[in-house]
């Protein structure tokens, strides 16, 4: 182990314990203690605490003086209001893709690049296969040519990776679900179909995350 500070351990720490948060290595529900990560991680516990402090202020856990570190599960509530927020985002951006001559090429040479990565990648990692399907999508809400909106959308990544592994550790055929359906939401785009796109999104997000596609905004009854 390197003489890092007691700052930058903390910091490696909480990186370490968030990407097996985000990637469902550390489930939400399962109770995590300082001693075990500190053991994992080759730190003492002063720099695990600091790093669970910002976790807990984060949302990702909830701590349990000498019990331990609870990783929250992600609540109904919460998925529901990360695909609304996506809905509404891919939406508008295709929106105005589709209204700018010469932007549906590019967006789609950039997705079909992606595709292409997503198929080169080992269906077993999951944690390199959540990053491929985010990017998918942020590279949509990018090309909607609205900073503000974009960077929005950013800000869900971390939520949408978390919610991503969690589907495909629940059901292996997920994986091969979101390939299928991100080609077909190219080819929405590729034909420059904005209602078409909205509604293939509709029923992606509520499949992949074990929604009704009735209770999603414009999916179809």
């Amino acid at each position: 182990m390197s003489h890092a500070s007691g700052e930058s351990a903390a910091e490696r720490v909480y990186a370490e314990v968030k990407e097996r948060i985000l990637t469902n290595e550390i489930a939400g529900g399962e109770l995590i203690s300082e001693g075990e990560i500190a053991a994992r991680c080759s730190v003492s516990r002063t720099p695990v605490r600091e790093a669970f402090l910002r976790l807990e202020t984060e949302g990702w856990m909830r701590l349990y003086p000498k019990r331990g570190a609870l990783v929250v599960p992600i609540g109904d509530r919460e998925t529901r209001d990360v695909i609304d927020a996506r809905l509404l985002l891919e939406r508008h951006a295709v929106r105005s893709v589709v209204a700018r001559p010469g932007a549906v090429a590019d967006l789609v040479g950039r997705l079909r690049d992606n595709l292409d990565a997503h198929r080169r990648a080992d269906p077993a990692d999951v944690q390199q296969f959540s990053r491929i399907d985010a990017e998918f999508h942020q590279l949509i809400a990018a090309a909607g040519d609205n900073p503000l909106l974009s960077d929005f959308y950013s800000t869900l990544g971390e939520r949408h990776r978390r919610m991503t592994t969690a589907s495909v550790h629940r059901d292996a055929n997920v994986a091969a679900r979101i390939l299928d359906d991100h080609c077909a939401l190219l080819g929405a785009v590729e034909a420059a179909d904005a209602e078409r796109f909205g509604e293939l999104l509709a029923g992606h997000l509520a499949a992949v995350h074990d929604l009704p596609g009735r209770d999603l905004p414009g999916a179809s009854a």
